[in-house]
Formats: structure tokens, C-alpha cells, sequence
């Protein structure tokens, strides 16, 4: 999709007025950025944060939600390896579900990766290319997010792996979210046969 067409549509979603500026600002902000086929526009979480990006997305017109548990999201930040552009707007190229890691875990799948010479997505990259994409956002198909974790005071790593997908309107989410974009976690060393784990090949 086109650099343009991206921007339109985050303009459309409200982020300029999210990140505290003007249309004509916001999209100055994109300036020097020159995307190529298959890559994504994304919004630094310094810019936005992914707990006010997450309601922007929408699937059976559902807003999505951050579950009650994770109110710490915006504190997760980039693992180490992940060098995430230091500018308000940045690009991906080539961002993937990661299907075929379904049934392994993030701890598994973390040297397949860098094998391949790609790297996991951040939270607010996934959120970022569900903005554009919706569609990508399946039962059975959803996806991990290990690119970002929490640092513990001790310097280890939080246990939990961000994760978006679909709520089945039970527990806690409420039946009224059924169907419902939802922005979790998973533990980093738990599989699961619905979830792939998402990469991409660089940043700029």
C-alpha cells in the first residue's frame, strides 16, 4: 500500500489529533520516509502509545481492548536485538503472521527467527499493520507479539508475551466483546495452536 494511503487512513482513524497534532503536522512527520512494496507505516509508541492505538482497531464493528491484566502494556518495550528507528513514524518491511509457528512457543521460535535474518514485531507494529489490514486478524490465525517485553527490576525478563487476537466474549473480556480485536499476553514459553508469532524483515 502506498506511503499515502496509509497516511489517509491513520488520518482517518484520528491519530493526528491522538499525537497531539494538526493534520498538516502529522503528516509532515512522514517527510523523508520513501516505502517500497510491502512495507508498513508505524507509529513510534513514544508518538502513540499501543493501549490508545488498541481501541482503533475494529472487527465485526467491535473497537478492540486491552485485557484488564495488562495495564502495564505501555511499559513494554523493545527486547534486545530489536532496534526499533528513533523518529515518531518509521517503516517494516515485509511484516508476517508467522502461521507456521503456531503450536510453538516464543522461546522456541526466537532462533528460527533470527535464523532467517528477520526480526519479532513490537506490539504497536502489530497494532500498526492491523490498522491498515485488518482483515488480517482470523480466528485461528492470530499472532504474538515477542518483539517486546517488560524488563523486571532485577534486569530479567517479565514471563509475559504480548499477543493480539480475537475475544471469545467469555471470562473477564464480558460476551458484549465476542468477536472483539483483543490486545493480551501469553507466557513466552506456552504454545499455542492459534497464534503464530510475527516478524519482520527490517525497519528504517
Amino acid at each position: 500500500m502506498p506511503l499515502a494511503d496509509q497516511l489517509d487512513r491513520l488520518v482517518a482513524l484520528g491519530l493526528p489529533r491522538l499525537a497531539g497534532l494538526g493534520e498538516k503536522d502529522f503528516r509532515a512527520l512522514a517527510t523523508e520516509l520513501r516505502l517500497a512494496q510491502g512495507e508498513l507505516l508505524v507509529i513510534h509508541p513514544k508518538l502513540v502509545a499501543p493501549s490508545i492505538l488498541t481501541p482503533l482497531l475494529v472487527r465485526d464493528d467491535k473497537a478492540g481492548f486491552v485485557v484488564v491484566d495488562m495495564t502495564d502494556l505501555d511499559t513494554f518495550a523493545p527486547v534486545a536485538g530489536v532496534e526499533v528507528p528513533d523518529a515518531p513514524l518509521y517503516m517494516i518491511r515485509d511484516p508476517q503472521r508467522g502461521d507456521e509457528y503456531r503450536n510453538q512457543s516464543p522461546h522456541e521460535v526466537a532462533p528460527q527467527i533470527a535464523a532467517r535474518g528477520r526480526s519479532p514485531l513490537t506490539v504497536s507494529e502489530g497494532i500498526c499493520w492491523l490498522l491498515q489490514r485488518p482483515e488480517l486478524l482470523e480466528p485461528n490465525y492470530c499472532f504474538m507479539t515477542p518483539g517486546s517485553r517488560l524488563k523486571k527490576p532485577t534486569g530479567g525478563l517479565d514471563a509475559r508475551t504480548p499477543a493480539i487476537w480475537i475475544s471469545g466474549g467469555t471470562g473477564r473480556d464480558g460476551a458484549a466483546m465476542k468477536g472483539a480485536p483483543k490486545v493480551g499476553w501469553c507466557w513466552a514459553g506456552n504454545r499455542h495452536t492459534w497464534l503464530g508469532i510475527a516478524s519482520c524483515a527490517d525497519r528504517g
